[in-house]
């Protein structure tokens, strides 16, 4: 669940974000109110990025028609990537429900779902057809209906231990201090789960890792012409490693010292924080590059952002005042509505809804064990609106499909068209929403009103 702290950041030595950093740094420690203030005196004086500047810079961004209502789509668990006629009926469904920007998941577990000159094919595709290409498959669907796509790297640099590609390159591995750079997630153990089940992370810092990444996003970009591509709190360094050979000897050429032994020392965390920075520039220059002259979106998914900055060295908010990302999805994942709408109120949210960029809301649809109802579902996306934002639901199978709930699918889908016309449609704020006639269950009633 996404909780939102005031940012604690120091300033950066990068010199071409360097009054940007500043800026940010003086807004932290302002009051909204006075950062609001402050947000229209530097535009006015000119000083904000061409963003605030100039709206029609934005307008040359692919955007949909109005707010983003979007959602991610996965191959699991979920068997639509591997049925051609399965992708473009859901396709067909989510254009029809209101859906306008559909976010694949292109890249996971150390393997992709086309041919790929950086990584392998993902094996359970590979077994139905290695020519399915479900990535272009979808947004050819999508484009002919005006949705738009953006691709999802979920994965990002994190790697399974067993891949290709760390048997191929260990010096690319990011290392803690006592030399180990195995993780345990998602109910792995380290003392007990196969390689195959655990993680590693690649070195943002090494030119091997960054021209690979770059490819892995630039190739999925020019071979499908889709509308940009989208980054998640996996895009990361995380603060504990650091001490393999090539850091090192690359901080010691750069700074004259060794890393120090404390991970959370702020120089040494600014240093590491810096080398991710660069790397989401050279994967601008090199969108630039493969786009040709379309303009593809930036989109980024991150956690909250003291976590995001202190434990996985993401300065989001750098990103977003410098123009490296164009789009910002914040994840709330709060179950109740109560919850939901205090999160909507934290002060980087707060702060992000000022700088002039599309901001989305990550919603859960459903998942696992987990489905809200579409009373509860109607009351967090009415929320969302109400302030101004657009949508996104993780995921798929969540909105009307294995994970629907006892609702059932075929309400579900009815309820998601009468949600987003009454919400999202021209003139509708969503105060006048209403779920389709049906006779439900008590505990399916829509929620009272918030205290």
């Amino acid at each position: 669940m996404a909780r939102f702290c005031p940012a604690a950041a120091e300033s950066s030595s990068m010199t071409p974000l360097a009054p940007l950093k500043r800026r940010a740094h003086l807004k932290r420690r302002l009051p909204l109110s006075l950062t609001l203030l402050l947000t229209g005196v530097l535009h006015w004086a000119g000083a904000l990025p061409a963003r605030a500047q100039a709206p029609e810079r934005q307008g040359r961004l692919p955007q949909p028609l109005g707010r983003r209502v979007g959602v991610w789509l996965t191959n699991s668990p979920s068997p639509l990537y591997y049925d051609p006629q399965r992708i473009e009926i859901a396709v067909q469904q989510l254009a029809e429900t209101g859906f306008n920007t559909l976010y694949p998941n292109v890249w996971s577990r150390g393997a992709t779902f086309h041919r790929s000159r950086h990584a392998p094919l993902e094996p359970a595709l590979a077994a139905v057809s290695a020519d399915l290409d479900p990535i272009c498959r979808l947004t050819r669907a999508a484009h002919r209906r005006g949705m738009q796509v953006i691709p999802w790297f979920e994965y990002g640099l994190m790697e399974p231990a067993d891949a290709e590609v760390v048997r191929q390159h260990p010096e690319w591995v990011l290392r803690r201090a006592d030399g180990s750079s195995l993780y345990a997630l998602h109910g792995a153990s380290l003392q007990r789960s196969p390689l195959k089940d655990l993680r590693v992370w690649l070195n943002p810092a090494h030119p091997g890792v960054r021209a690979r990444f770059i490819g892995l996003i630039s190739e999925i970009v020019q071979r499908c012409g889709v509308d940009g591509i989208q980054l998640d709190d996996h895009f990361a360094w995380p603060v504990e490693l650091g001490y393999d050979d090539y850091t090192r000897d690359l901080y010691r050429s750069q700074t004259g010292r060794e890393p120090p032994s404390n991970f959370t020392d702020r120089a040494w965390m600014r240093w590491r924080r810096q080398r991710l920075t660069e790397l989401l520039r050279e994967l601008r220059g090199g969108l630039k590059q493969a786009a040709g002259p379309r303009r593809t979106v930036i989109s980024l998914s991150p956690g909250p952002f003291r976590f995001a900055y202190n434990q996985w060295l993401q300065d989001w908010e750098l990103w977003a005042l410098g123009e490296l990302v164009d789009d910002l999805v914040i994840q709330n994942y709060a179950y109740s509505v109560k919850g939901f709408a205090k999160d909507l109120n934290q002060p980087a949210l707060l702060k992000a809804r000022s700088w002039g960029m599309p901001v989305e809301i990550g919603v859960l649809a459903g998942f696992g064990g987990r489905t809200p109802d579409m009373a509860t579902l109607s009351a967090k996306v009415r929320l969302a609106a109400d302030q101004g934002h657009g949508v996104i639901y993780f995921f798929w199978e969540g909105l009307w499909g294995q994970y629907a709930g006892p609702e059932g699918g075929a309400y579900r889908l009815q309820a998601f068209q009468s949600l987003h016309a009454q919400t999202f449609g021209p003139g509708r704020s969503g105060k006048s929403f209403s779920l389709p006639a049906r006779s439900l269950p008590a505990q399916l009633q829509p929620p009272p009103p918030l205290p």
